[in-house]
């Protein structure tokens, strides 16, 4: 049997890890009132930058700047251009993966399916692989872009590897599968965010069902 839709949400609601683009720029106590104000506009131009561009990648900057709340100047002041802006959001995605990968890698526990279904769930809840999709092919990768990616594949291939030594994952599994699965589970969209919720824990369950060794 497939860990079903309650037991996904259960689980991470137990221990979950909390990852959040607007709390992770928030600013720090005791920096000064232009510092605090400065890390506040990021934090809203960022949250904003992501929510418009998935919607629309072609979009231009100035709905980023309407969405968030700041003037134009203000965010041309912090990103010189629209590809700057795609390459943090991007670097933040692969960032913010990474340390879930990582942290599943960690802290694996007895139950080797437990843990490799928590980790899919856990990432498809964080949406990171809603800006893949949206923003493929748009900027100019850096290095620290491609060190990101490759770190995010050397990751993947511990988490398969992993499940698989267990018995838990099929043999015929490759890494490179496990971001086709996000990516399309990413695709589902509801009429509301708890529609769109519950659609993406039903296929993420089925993908997993398809997965698991027999």
């Amino acid at each position: 049997m497939g860990l079903g839709n309650e037991v996904l949400r259960s689980k991470l609601r137990e221990d979950r890890l909390t990852f959040n683009y607007a709390r992770d720029e928030m600013p720090e106590p005791g920096l000064s009132s232009r510092r605090a104000e400065a890390a506040r506009n990021d934090a809203a131009i960022l949250a904003a930058a992501r929510a418009v561009f998935i919607a629309n990648p072609g979009a231009p900057v100035s709905d980023v700047a309407e969405r968030a709340g700041v003037g134009i100047s203000s965010l041309y002041r912090r990103f010189r251009s629209k590809e700057a802006l795609l390459r943090k959001l991007c670097g933040d995605g692969l960032q913010l993966y990474n340390d879930m990968a990582r942290a599943a890698v960690d802290d694996a526990g007895a139950d080797a399916w437990d843990s490799f279904a928590t980790f899919m769930a856990r990432v498809s809840e964080a949406d990171v692989h809603a800006l893949t999709r949206s923003l493929a092919g748009r900027f100019k990768p850096t290095a620290e872009l491609d060190r990101f990616a490759r770190r995010a594949d050397e990751l993947n291939q511990e988490i398969v590897g992993s499940a698989q030594a267990a018995n838990v994952l099929r043999d015929d599994v490759h890494p490179d599968d496990l971001t086709f699965v996000f990516e399309q589970v990413a695709s589902l969209h509801g009429p509301t965010p708890e529609r769109t919720a519950q659609l993406r824990a039903r296929y993420l369950t089925l993908q997993l069902d398809g997965l698991r060794a027999p």
